[in-house]
């Protein structure tokens, strides 16, 4: 098996923030993975809060290339078992992962939905993210793309202020993302506010560690708690039962669709909702996203949409929140 790895810096739309960062490029690792004259392609996104960077990755993947290389590769999920105890970081593992459920699919000549036996039929509609600046900034990116639901990143002293002024400039649904900035009393106090303002649920309001002060705010909040920064691997999904009404599961951090698979199973199993969010990938780990989109609840995938520039064609979102899935077998993933 050929292994191939391609740093990319990915141009955004706009200047991207939320309540800890800011940036106008997103940095992403492709890897391409190649037998029988087949491709598949996996991505993983550079992340400052998890000390991740391209560099780091391809240094990961490039210290056991021989053993990628010589694997007899079978089945996506063999390969994941294999690379779980290579000490990888779950992001090279992510694109690892997602270059080899492509590849799988496409040698099987089914799409990633139909080997899990799932129906495109019905699928929740994605989001569409409008990160921290100016309120005329942030109501101008609505205005350049309409959208039946907007998610609103937040962290600022005048968060329920600036949602009032959102909601006079369109009658989607809103869903609010604090990436951790608020404070158990600013929550409880904010959420009644944000409710009458047409806000769906609030995405991991408090510190990802602060599991005291999130189940209080579970059971004291009036809208739904979903977490994310709290809930990063398979083994966080159990905790999160506890103090949250859903999970919000990022590919690069679980370690890729694998594990993904079965942190969807266990939440259904638990009774919580389920969410996939993406990290500003391009169409290459937004195509992997979509495989998932009929286990769904909610799902986050404009990565591509918030990109002044692709690198890849697979699954397309259009205007009005049409998935159109690729004919190409896998994630249906072509790289430019």
């Amino acid at each position: 098996m050929k292994v191939s790895l391609k740093k990319y810096t990915l141009p955004l739309k706009h200047t991207f923030s939320i309540s800890r960062e800011s940036h106008d490029f997103q940095d992403s690792l492709i890897v391409a993975l190649e037998l029988h004259e087949t491709t598949g392609y996996g991505e993983a996104t550079s992340n400052p809060y998890y000390s991740i960077t391209v560099e780091s990755m391809m240094k990961e993947i490039k210290a056991i290339r021989k053993e990628l290389e010589a694997f007899n590769f079978t089945t996506p999920e063999v390969f994941h078992q294999f690379l779980t105890g290579k000490g990888l970081t779950n992001f090279a593992v992510c694109a690892l992962d997602l270059a080899a459920h492509d590849l799988y699919g496409k040698l099987q000549n089914k799409p990633l939905y139909q080997i899990w036996g799932t129906d495109i039929q019905t699928y929740p509609t994605t989001n569409y993210t409008i990160g921290i600046a100016s309120i005329e900034k942030m109501v101008s990116k609505m205005k350049e793309t309409p959208w039946p639901i907007y998610k609103i990143k937040l962290g600022t002293d005048d968060d329920v202020a600036i949602v009032r002024e959102l909601r006079k400039h369109t009658d989607a649904v809103f869903r609010i993302d604090a990436n951790c900035a608020w404070t158990f009393e600013e929550t409880i106090h904010n959420a009644p506010l944000l409710k009458d303002l047409g806000v769906e649920f609030l995405e991991q309001p408090l510190k990802a560690d602060d599991w005291s002060g999130m189940e209080k705010v579970m059971h004291k909040s009036v809208l739904p708690i979903i977490a994310d920064e709290s809930c990063i691997v398979e083994t966080d999904v159990e905790k999160c039962g506890l103090h949250f009404n859903g999970i919000n599961i990022k590919l690069t951090k679980c370690g890729g669709l694998t594990p993904a698979l079965r942190m969807i199973k266990k939440a259904k199993e638990m009774g919580l909702k389920v969410m996939v969010g993406c990290m500003t990938e391009s169409t290459v780990g937004i195509s992997a996203i979509a495989q998932l989109l009929p286990q769904l609840d909610y799902v986050d995938m404009d990565g591509a949409m918030l990109l002044k520039k692709d690198i890849a064609s697979g699954v397309e979102i259009t205007k009005d929140g049409i998935v159109q899935f690729p004919k190409i077998a896998g994630s249906g993933v072509t790289l430019w």
